[in-house]
């Protein structure tokens, strides 16, 4: 947690009611418990970044009684230091020779039927939940998380559009680094530390792909050298202080590219404008999909577009809900999505352009604000 946010901060990104949100939202399931290992659903309930090691970190969620994090030892006082220690959730330590999930099995009532894990837990840990419960049945809590974790609170969106504004300030820079003459990777170096600089805590990824490389939509980097009149797909992410993501792409051209490429950035650039005009609630995302996705394939790229027009984005780079087609779910005020079409030729050139949107309550929020006009540079 940065400094700027504080204590104060954190309070309104993880406030305590989420804990009694997933504690109801459990039972309605069905579900006797939840159980959150490390990573983004114990961030989410609790604030608490913890590491995922051998030995076990669990928050215990029962549908009746109160929430407990049970963690090692020697991690507790990390604990306490975390935003969860101003939760008023006990925090208990277990020693090196304690069986943790036995005793997480003694605190649970005795007529455990259902359980579920995040959907991240680890299968060694899983597992030994099954040994210790052995007459319960074990499901995935990410089905209960997931419908939490896709509704942004507005502290939650303040801080996308923090990381948006961050990865933006990369992006304007990136006239910088790719020039002629140098290779995907030198110029992916200089844009990492760029996203550091920026305000971000950690890299995810880099991706420059230049010349034939940008028809492979997760090319990342390699050796290829740049050359003049190569378009330039470079989709950047990190993740802030405050745990949530960045994710940002945009395509260039060093020197003026093909033709048959600008016409085709042109019918891209028209479907990802239709599509961030057409964010609203109730708009289901398989309908969002296809604003875009129609107006590519009436331009006869419909067989280049082959992924899906976005993901949703939070404290995970990918997370609900999902915009592709096939996916009825409506949209809702503070649902957070990247919206991405893409055309890719293989063997010659491919193009994107993504930005972060919010579902508001009357509309669409762009939370990614550089131009999204084909910029060319120097060749």
């Amino acid at each position: 947690m940065s400094e700027s946010t504080g204590k104060a901060g954190a309070a309104k990104l993880f406030p305590p009611e989420r804990l009694d949100r997933a504690r109801r939202a459990a039972e309605d399931a069905g579900l006797d418990a939840l159980l959150v290992s490390p990573g983004a659903d114990l961030r989410y309930l609790t604030g608490y970044q913890a590491l995922p090691l051998e030995r076990l970190t669990c928050l215990v969620v029962p549908a009746e009684g109160d929430p407990f994090l049970v963690v090692p030892a020697l991690e507790k006082a990390a604990a306490e230091a975390s935003p969860a220690g101003s939760l008023g959730v006990e925090i208990v330590g277990f020693a090196e020779t304690d069986d943790a999930y036995a005793m997480i099995a003694r605190r649970l009532p005795p007529h455990v039927a259902r359980f579920a894990v995040d959907n991240h837990m680890w299968a060694e840990k899983l597992l030994a939940f099954q040994d210790a419960l052995p007459t319960a049945q074990a499901g995935l809590a990410g089905d209960v998380l997931s419908v939490l974790r896709m509704r942004k609170s507005p502290a939650e969106v303040e801080a996308l559009r923090r990381a948006g504004a961050a990865i933006d300030r990369v992006h304007r820079r990136i006239g910088e680094w790719l020039r002629p003459g140098r290779t995907e990777r030198e110029i992916a170096g200089d844009i990492a530390d760029a996203i550091i600089a920026a305000g971000h805590a950690t890299v995810d990824f880099v991706i420059v792909g230049s010349g034939p490389n940008g028809a492979s939509p997760h090319h990342e980097v390699s050796d290829r050298v740049v050359k003049a009149g190569d378009p330039v797909v470079v989709d950047i992410g990190g993740t802030t202080a405050e745990g949530y993501c960045s994710d940002s792409t945009r395509t260039y051209a060093v020197g003026e590219p093909p033709a048959e490429f600008r016409e085709l950035y042109e019918v891209l650039l028209a479907a990802q404008t239709a599509q961030t005009r057409a964010v609203r609630p109730g708009v289901t995302a398989e309908q969002l999909d296809a604003v875009g996705r129609d107006r590519i394939a009436a331009a006869g790229y419909g067989d280049h577009f082959i992924h899906r027009t976005g993901h949703g984005i939070g404290l995970e780079t990918h997370e609900e809900p999902y915009i592709v087609a096939g996916s009825a779910r409506p949209l809702e005020p503070g649902m957070a999505f990247s919206i991405e079409p893409g055309i890719y030729l293989p063997g010659r050139f491919g193009a994107r352009i993504e930005d972060i949107a919010v579902c508001t309550e009357d509309g669409g929020e762009r939370l990614n604000l550089t131009g999204r006009d084909l910029v060319v540079l120097p060749g």
